[in-house]
């Protein structure tokens, strides 16, 4: 490497003519007419713009390696985007709900309930709640047919089956689209 020779920096695209060498510092007059100093190891000598293939007695490959550092990066697992708003669960099995429940019948059970789940989703759309989770057990199935007929009459709720690992398959999960204000 000697003072005229045309070179090329490793990191980046600056090429160059070396107009100065002070020990293992070498000063490059860019093509922007900008003096920049390197070390050696940092440079390429080039030859009408051609690699040559020794430098330094180092291979090129050898050289470049070097230059490129290993990092280990952990990647942190992203959970799928969970939605923000909170949740509110309601138990709707009849002990839950009252007290004195023995010498009701069925039919008087289920009103019971259905207006549990009524007062619980408009109190939920008035306070802006989105998801409410519904646990009504898995029985019969009468209790969860009723409330997928109830929810049917809502424009702007959608439902499904709640997390199977959290609730098994006796629980609702109910998503309100809340109204945007204008």
């Amino acid at each position: 490497m000697k003072i005229g020779d045309k070179v090329s920096v490793l990191d980046d695209t600056i090429t160059g003519v070396i107009t100065g060498i002070h020990k293992d510092v070498v000063s490059v007059l860019t093509t922007d007419d900008f003096i920049m100093q390197y070390a050696k190891n940092e440079l390429i000598i080039i030859n009408n713009f051609f690699f040559k293939e020794v430098m330094l007695s180092k291979d090129i490959s050898d050289i470049i390696s070097e230059k490129e550092t290993k990092k280990v990066i952990k990647s942190k697992r992203i959970k799928p985007k969970k939605r923000s708003v909170s949740l509110m669960e309601v138990d709707l099995h009849i002990h839950q709900l009252i007290t004195k429940f023995k010498g009701l019948n069925n039919h008087e059970i289920l009103t019971i309930q259905l207006e549990t789940v009524k007062k619980q989703l408009d109190f939920a759309i008035m306070k802006k709640i989105q998801r409410i989770v519904f646990i009504h057990g898995v029985g019969e199935g009468v209790l969860r047919m009723e409330l997928e007929f109830l929810l049917k009459r809502y424009e702007n709720v959608k439902y499904y089956d709640a997390d199977y690992q959290k609730y098994g398959v006796g629980a609702t999960e109910v998503y309100i689209f809340q109204k945007k204000n204008t």
